[in-house]
């Protein structure tokens, strides 16, 4: 198995590595995975002005499977926008058609006081967010800031963006989220603003048309900001949710928090083949980088995931989150998940941790 090591900045080198270990673990169990190591985001910019170099892409293009770090870092606020180590990360889900982001939002029933929540709102927490990721108005056409003509006739700024999707990549990602939905509690909630948008109209017709191919999934539909309301007061209500590439960005970190710290999700964005990215949904976190104490068990529960969508080995995928489940009922906590009675590690040894659980 080829994998590309994307560890990006910030924080993304320290908990890649943690994630690498439990590989040379599985490596030495006789997986053979080879690995080999590429700049992103501020890193690919670093390393060849661009924050995504062309080797780094084609490297991706030849892997079996990604593993992403995170990117950004306030040294680049000031690059032009097609610089920015946040175009590096947009541009590698389009290059590599990964149309599909699954989320899950779980919390472990040791982690239940760290949530903002009451214990008894959130404890059972299970909930799978499927994000369309390569449309919405992080890629419509047409963008851009521009000069125009003012409310008095004088010439102002204005930014604008395009939200568009067409019938073919909803369909597609419904279908993945009704898929999902079969193999757990077969509830589907799709989530859009179809009273305001007509994008949002088109999304929830064509969700109602791919549901007659799964009559054994209930499907119910919700507006935005009434799903955003009905996280926070009951979230237990939901099991897979389907929504556009923004709404799904905003609802997916709000859920992330709903488990006790965003540091503990992974994320898998799929082609339509499973050849997939995995990273944390956290982002580089450059106030901590390079302080050892940053959470990595959200990059070791990707590489879970890994396992499961991409390579098809549920085996393997059940032991490394077992692992991850032995560490945190033995007590092991980083800075981000700790209380008082519970033992303080580090980024490092809560990678051997894990790696000792394995």
């Amino acid at each position: 198995m080829k994998l590309a090591v994307l560890p990006g900045d910030g924080i993304g080198p320290e908990i890649v590595a943690q994630a690498v270990k439990v590989l040379e673990v599985l490596n030495k169990d006789g997986m053979k995975i080879e690995m080999e190591h590429a700049p992103i985001g501020g890193a690919g910019y670093d390393a060849a002005r661009d924050p995504l170099p062309e080797a780094t892409l084609k490297l991706a293009r030849a892997a079996d499977a990604v593993l992403l770090g995170a990117v950004g870092g306030p040294q680049y606020d000031t690059l032009d926008r097609p610089l920015r180590p946040e175009r590096g990360l947009l541009r590698i889900r389009k290059e590599l058609n990964l149309f599909a982001n699954l989320r899950p939002a779980l919390l472990y029933p040791e982690l239940a006081s760290a949530s903002t929540l009451k214990p008894e709102v959130v404890a059972g927490l299970d909930i799978m967010i499927v994000r369309e990721l390569t449309g919405d108005v992080y890629f419509g056409q047409p963008r851009g800031i521009e000069m125009r003509p003012g409310p008095d006739g004088r010439a102002e700024r204005v930014g604008f963006n395009t939200m568009i999707y067409s019938e073919s990549e909803i369909r597609r990602v419904a279908h993945v989220a009704f898929g999902i939905a079969m193999k757990r509690g077969k509830r589907l909630c799709s989530v859009e603003k179809a009273n305001v948008l007509e994008c949002s109209e088109l999304w929830r017709e064509v969700v109602l048309e791919v549901a007659r191919d799964y009559p054994e999934v209930e499907l119910s539909s919700m507006y935005v900001d009434n799903a955003a309301m009905q996280l926070v007061r009951n979230p237990k209500q939901f099991d897979v949710i389907v929504t556009g590439n923004i709404f799904g960005d905003i609802l997916s970190d709000q859920a992330s928090m709903l488990s006790g710290s965003i540091g503990m999700l992974p994320s898998a964005s799929l082609d339509e083949n499973n050849k997939g990215m995995y990273e944390p949904i956290h982002g580089s976190a450059p106030d901590i980088a390079g302080k050892d104490i940053a959470n990595p068990l959200a990059t070791i529960l990707s590489v879970a995931m890994m396992y499961r969508y991409t390579f098809a080995d549920a085996a393997t995928a059940d032991r490394i989150e077992n692992a991850v489940k032995k560490v945190i009922a033995q007590g092991y906590r980083t800075a981000d998940i700790y209380t008082e009675g519970c033992k303080k590690v580090s980024c490092n040894q809560m990678g051997d941790a894990v790696v000792a659980a394995m």
